[in-house]
C-alpha cells in the first residue's frame, strides 16, 4: 500500500503537480462564479440598482469610508511586524506602510497578488538593502497574519452563528460548528506548539529560514488581522440595506467566506467570485440592493485605493528615475561651473574635465590694458 502511494505521488508531482492543480482549482471557482452570478442577475433592473444607490444614507457611506481608512491603516502593520520579526530594524514604519498598502491593493486588484504584490515589495524594500529572500520572508508572514485573523475571526462566528454560513457551503449548522470548533482547535494548538520552544519556531533550512514570532507576538499578530477584517466587515454592515436586517456576526461570517473564496480565486479584485458569494449567502436581500451596497463597497475599497496606490508607485518612480537624476546633473553642471570647468551637457560623465591651468589663461593686468 505504501509503495501504491509513493507511486502515484510520484505521478502527480512528474505529470499534474500543485502548480497546475492549483491553477485548475482557480479556473474551476471563476468559473462556476460567473455561471451562478450571471444566473443570479438575471431579470434584474438597473433602475431599481440607481434607485438604490440613492436610497443610501450619505453618513452610513462617511462611515463606512471611515472603516475603510481604518482597514488600511491596520494592514500596515502586516509588513512592520513582518519586518520587525525577520530583524530589519532598520527600515522605518513609512516604508512598511507603503509597501503594505501598495503591494495588497494593486497586487490584489490585477489578480496573482503572491508574484504582483511580491514584485512591488521587492521594487520598494531594494532600496534598503533587502533580498528577494528576505521579501519571500515577509510575504509569508503577511499572509500568516492574514490567515490567523480569519480562522479566528470564522471561528468564533461560526461557533456562534453557524447558519450563517450554510446557505454559502450548504451544510448543516451541526457540521459548520464542528468546523468552527476545528479552526479555535487548530488555532489553540499552534499556540500550544509555539509555547514548546524557540528551536520548534524555526521553518526552512540553509539561506531561507524564518523564526516565527513567539506566542506572546502571535496574539499581537493574531488582534492586527481581527481588527483589520472588523474594520472591513463593519464598512460592509453599515452599507447593507436596512430590511430585512442581519446582525453583524452573521454578515462577518458570510463576508469572510466570500473574501477567502475571492482570494482562492486569484481574479483580479475577487470580480465575479465575491459577488456571487454575497448574492448567494444572503437571498433574503432584495438583488438590486445588495447589488448597490456590493458597488459602493467596491467603490470604496477596491478603486479608491487602487488609483491612490497607482499614483503613489508612479510618483515614486517618476521622481526616482527622472526627477532626481535630472537635478544630479543639475548639481553637477552647477559645481563644474563654479570650479571653472566646462558644463556638462546631457548626460554626466563620472569624471568632469579638468580645469585649465592658469598658465594658459591671459593675466589680468593685460586684459584691463586692453579695456
Amino acid at each position: 500500500m505504501h509503495g501504491l502511494l509513493t507511486t502515484l505521488g510520484r505521478g502527480f508531482k512528474r505529470r499534474i503537480g500543485w502548480k497546475r492543480l492549483g491553477i485548475a482549482a482557480s479556473l474551476l471557482i471563476i468559473a462556476f462564479a460567473i455561471t451562478t452570478l450571471v444566473r443570479t442577475l438575471r431579470g434584474v433592473d438597473t433602475g431599481v440598482i440607481l434607485t438604490a444607490l440613492t436610497e443610501l444614507p450619505p453618513h452610513h457611506i462617511g462611515l463606512a469610508a471611515l472603516c475603510v481608512v481604518g482597514a488600511f491603516c491596520t494592514l500596515t502593520f502586516y509588513d512592520f511586524f513582518a519586518l520587525r520579526t525577520i530583524g530589519k530594524k532598520h527600515v522605518p514604519y513609512r516604508i512598511a506602510a507603503l509597501s503594505s498598502f501598495t503591494s495588497y491593493t494593486i497586487g490584489h486588484n490585477i489578480g496573482a497578488t503572491v508574484f504582483t504584490g511580491g514584485a512591488i515589495r521587492f521594487r520598494i524594500y531594494s532600496d534598503y538593502g533587502l533580498s528577494a529572500i528576505d521579501v519571500a520572508k515577509i510575504c509569508f508572514l503577511s499572509g500568516l497574519t492574514f490567515w490567523l485573523g480569519n480562522l479566528v475571526v470564522l471561528g468564533f462566528g461560526m461557533a456562534w452563528h453557524p447558519w450563517a454560513a450554510s446557505a454559502m457551503d450548504l451544510l448543516p449548522r451541526a457540521m459548520n460548528r464542528l468546523i468552527a470548533i476545528g479552526c479555535l482547535a487548530g488555532i489553540a494548538a499552534y499556540f500550544v506548539w509555539l509555547v514548546m520552544g524557540k528551536h520548534r519556531r524555526e521553518l526552512g533550512q540553509n539561506g531561507w529560514k524564518v523564526v516565527l514570532p513567539s506566542a506572546r507576538l502571535t496574539l499581537l499578530q493574531v488582534l492586527i488581522g481581527v481588527v483589520d477584517l472588523g474594520f472591513c466587515a463593519m464598512a460592509m454592515y453599515l452599507l447593507m440595506p436596512p430590511q430585512p436586517g442581519i446582525d453583524f456576526v452573521s454578515l462577518a461570517v458570510v463576508f469572510i467566506l466570500a473574501t477567502l473564496l475571492g482570494f482562492a480565486s486569484h481574479a483580479p479584485g475577487s470580480l465575479g467570485v465575491f459577488d456571487a458569494a454575497m448574492l448567494v449567502a444572503l437571498p433574503e436581500f432584495g438583488r438590486e440592493q445588495l447589488l448597490a451596497t456590493l458597488l459602493v463597497f467596491r467603490i470604496l475599497y477596491f478603486l479608491i485605493p487602487f488609483g491612490i496606490s497607482i499614483s503613489i508607485m508612479g510618483t515614486r518612480e517618476l521622481w526616482l528615475n527622472v526627477v532626481r537624476p535630472w537635478q544630479e546633473r543639475r548639481r553637477l553642471n552647477e559645481a563644474c561651473s563654479n570650479s571653472g570647468a566646462v558644463p556638462l551637457k546631457g548626460r554626466p560623465s563620472l569624471q568632469p574635465e579638468p580645469v585649465k591651468s592658469r598658465s594658459s589663461q591671459p593675466p589680468v593686468k593685460s586684459r584691463q590694458s586692453q579695456g
